[in-house]
């Protein structure tokens, strides 16, 4: 009966999939005409910028993203209802020229699992932006703050809860990538800034920086080390921020070279006794020195980047062999119009942070590249892949699952087929392919290799209707 149960909800799933995929399709003309009436009867004020309601459907395979060793892979389809309204205050300044963006985006998104209730949240993101000019004076402010109304209870990772020969519970020792897809839909609240202020005197400028990536999980803590909290996920508080100068010199028109200093603090909460018995955190302050690149190469290659040498000190309790320690930072921002229809965007970063789940700091690397094609106004495709890698071997906590000894990876790539039927209304199809793969040769077997691999399959209908 509940496989009966199952197979039905599975079926119908994809029925709607199927019906949304037809209706916009042959809703075409329809669609258009119902956009040209409601275009008629009302026009959006200037300081509204944004309005739009959207819908998808998603059929994701691997919910928890785990290997199969131990717990199998549980999928589920995903409904997401997205609303997003956009206020553009610049128009209500009156004649002004100094503030040239002033606004202010409200985007929420209703998630719920149907076969995974516990995944279920609300994502409330605000999202601002402040930028003008005025004279060899130039500022910015960008803000993205979200509040997840997810799940206060994070996910278990083990088969049983049992002792001794029989217990499984290997499933704690998953990919870093695995339990952060799971964690990004619990309670907590995530802010990040950016905030520059530039002078400019001729071919040299000086511009202040300042910058900030925050986590507070929600979510409860519990000892992981006795039943029936085996294999559950305890979740920390974390932050970056920093604040220093740059100082710039235009060799060229549109091109510029940067000289820059961060001081900045991480903050990673230490866990209460009662909760775990390793008392290792890494909280600690450093010194970034960068050089950079940034600006317009040939009026079509957009370019920013910036690396140097990073000075940490740690507190007592980091469990690394050598609390001052001196590292690589490095980020790149570049982005192509490769011709009027297709463009290339490539990012990358390298940095120290803290981990919402280990004790010990880890280095974090990313690679993103993304090809946009406009095949005609109406349909556009997106081809886009991504490495990432968790490497924790700069630590040496052996103390409990090891944080230490891992060196996680994530290979992704993604296609996305969008079309706009009118300026109003779009659909799209997307699919998302992500591989995790343990990087770390010598771990012992104790340490379950094969509970760190997973393969995850999401595919995605959506609709969106922009007033």
């Amino acid at each position: 009966m509940a496989s009966m149960i199952k197979h039905q909800r599975t079926l119908s799933r994809g029925v709607v999939a199927l019906t949304l995929l037809t209706l916009t399709a042959a809703g075409t003309s329809l669609a258009a005409d119902t956009t040209s009436a409601l275009a008629a009867s009302w026009q959006k004020p200037a300081w509204l910028s944004d309005l739009s309601l959207g819908f998808k459907e998603s059929y994701d395979d691997n919910v928890l993203l785990v290997s199969g060793n131990g717990l199998l892979p549980q999928s589920s389809w995903v409904n997401d209802v997205a609303l997003k309204i956009g206020i553009n205050f610049a128009p209500l300044l009156g004649d002004q020229h100094a503030v040239q963006t002033f606004s202010l985006v409200y985007q929420p998104d209703f998630v719920t699992y149907d076969n995974a209730s516990s995944e279920n949240y609300n994502a409330h993101r605000f999202i601002a932006a402040l930028k003008g000019k005025s004279g060899d004076v130039s500022f910015s402010f960008d803000n993205s703050f979200l509040y997840n109304d997810g799940s206060k209870v994070a996910p278990t990772y083990a088969l049983n809860q049992l002792a001794g020969t029989v217990a499984n519970q290997n499933d704690k020792f998953r990919n870093n990538y695995a339990h952060g897809v799971a964690r990004e839909r619990r309670n907590q609240i995530q802010d990040r800034y950016t905030a520059t202020l530039q002078y400019t005197a001729g071919s040299f400028f000086v511009r202040p920086v300042s910058t900030l990536t925050y986590y507070n999980l929600n979510t409860y803590l519990f000892n992981t080390s006795a039943a029936p909290y085996k294999g559950y996920q305890d979740y920390i508080d974390r932050y970056d921020v920093n604040g220093g100068l740059d100082v710039g010199y235009k060799f060229a028109p549109d091109l510029a070279l940067t000289l820059g200093y961060r001081y900045g603090y991480q903050y990673q909460q230490q866990f209460a006794l009662a909760i775990n018995s390793d008392q290792h955190y890494s909280s600690g302050d450093y010194q970034r020195v960068l050089l950079g690149l940034e600006g317009k190469l040939d009026g079509t290659v957009t370019v920013k980047l910036a690396a140097g040498p990073e000075f940490r000190d740690y507190n007592h309790n980091t469990p690394i062999s050598d609390l001052t320690t001196t590292r690589y930072y490095a980020e790149a921002a570049v982005s192509a119009a490769l011709a009027p229809d297709k463009s290339l965007n490539f990012s990358y970063k390298t940095w120290l942070f803290v981990a919402s789940t280990g004790l010990a700091p880890y280095v974090d690397t990313s690679y993103s590249l993304t090809y946009h094609w406009s095949v005609s106004k109406q349909l556009g495709i997106d081809l886009g892949g991504k490495i990432q890698e968790a490497n924790y071997t700069l630590g040496n906590d052996v103390a409990g699952s090891a944080p230490a000894l891992r060196d996680d990876f994530d290979y992704g790539a993604v296609v996305t087929i969008a079309y706009a039927f009118t300026p109003h209304l779009s659909a799209s199809l997307a699919y998302n392919y992500d591989e995790g793969r343990n990087g770390y040769d010598n771990l012992p077997a104790n340490l379950q290799a094969a509970y760190r691999e997973f393969e995850h399959n999401v595919v995605t209908l959506g609709v969106q209707y922009k007033f």
